[in-house]
């Protein structure tokens, strides 16, 4: 939001070095475009018959929206979603609680609902996590769901758990398209990372990313039908344009040249599925040139993030020697 509301007219440097990437080595040079959804369900609840059960999914390996959707990593959101669904009707939903931020994975999600039989919906409930769990790659080796009584409560109409569980199932999520001339390079992705509940709504927060505008435009519409359908508002912001891979930059080959000279080895050239401010600066002074750098970072947007030291001086070394030659 910052760089969208930035006076560029006080820039005169057409130069750039954006220190926002997260592998010493190499060069972002472009990302892509986003945009934060939110759906909102209006919910009603009531007195209902049942006996209380909440449902702990934990363990998943969750990550950055953006550099790791590629990986596989399973939506705890969606997941809570095909676990409610294998109930077969015989649930109402009390309250759902999962995930932190919306360019995030989701981790975690906490379901309270009612059930005819504990007993009953519990053996259903650990067949699905079994059946998942076989489903899932090494990253989410952790997963795991744990089911406990409690005293129930009020819950949402069988009518609104049906429509809450609809979203959760039915929007597309992860990777949606692949580059068609960058091979291994996300075009288009959807990231369902936020669901949260309150006395009377349930809100679905929602990440988009794709490095073509016209695909960020048609997500407006699905969700605009999605939400329409279902009952839902919704509402869109927070967009920003995505950047586009420069043939030719002095600053990119300056930097590959440098690194050489410090590290004895050849640097690399990237563009990233992950959003930069970058893309909002490129699109209003079209003539910057521009690379994004960085130490070595593992498993960012997540508890486990973490830097590498070692990178850090050979980073700064390089970067100083940049400095110089500009």
């Amino acid at each position: 939001d910052g760089a969208i509301a930035f006076d560029y007219g006080k820039i005169s440097a057409r130069r750039m070095i954006n220190l926002d990437s997260e592998l010493f080595g190499v060069v972002t040079a472009g990302c892509a475009g986003g945009l934060h959804s939110v759906l909102t369900l209006p919910v009603k609840k009531e007195s209902g018959e049942g006996e209380g059960l909440c449902i702990s999914l934990r363990g998943l390996a969750g990550g950055h929206s953006g550099c790791d959707i590629h990986r596989g990593r399973a939506n705890a959101n969606k997941v809570m979603g095909r676990v409610l669904a294998a109930l077969e009707g015989d649930v109402r939903v009390i309250s759902l609680e999962g995930g932190s931020k919306d360019n995030a994975i989701p981790r975690e999600c906490t379901a309270k609902i009612l059930v005819p039989s504990f007993e009953r919906a519990e053996t259903k409930i650990k067949e699905t996590a079994a059946a998942i769990a076989a489903e899932l790659n090494g990253d989410d080796l952790g997963f795991c769901v744990e089911c406990t009584p409690f005293d129930g409560g009020d819950a949402l109409t069988g009518e609104d758990t049906a429509r809450v569980i609809a979203i959760l199932c039915g929007l597309q999520c992860g990777v949606l398209a692949m580059h068609r001339e960058i091979d291994g390079l996300v075009e288009y992705s959807r990231n369902l990372g936020v669901v949260r509940t309150e006395e009377e709504e349930i809100s679905f927060v929602i990440s988009s990313r794709s490095s073509i505008e016209s695909r960020l435009d048609a997500t407006v519409n699905e969700l605009n039908v999605l939400a329409s359908v279902m009952g839902c508002k919704v509402t869109h912001g927070g967009r920003y344009p995505g950047w586009e891979y420069a043939p030719v930059s002095e600053v990119r080959d300056l930097y590959l040249n440098v690194l050489r000279e410090v590290t004895g080895k050849e640097g690399t050239v990237d563009v990233i599925h992950a959003g930069l401010e970058c893309g909002v600066i490129y699109s209003r002074l079209p003539d910057m040139d521009m690379i994004s750098i960085g130490p070595t970072m593992y498993d960012i947007h997540s508890p486990a993030e973490r830097l590498d030291l070692a990178s850090v001086e050979l980073f700064w070394k390089t970067l100083a020697g940049v400095i110089r030659l500009l």
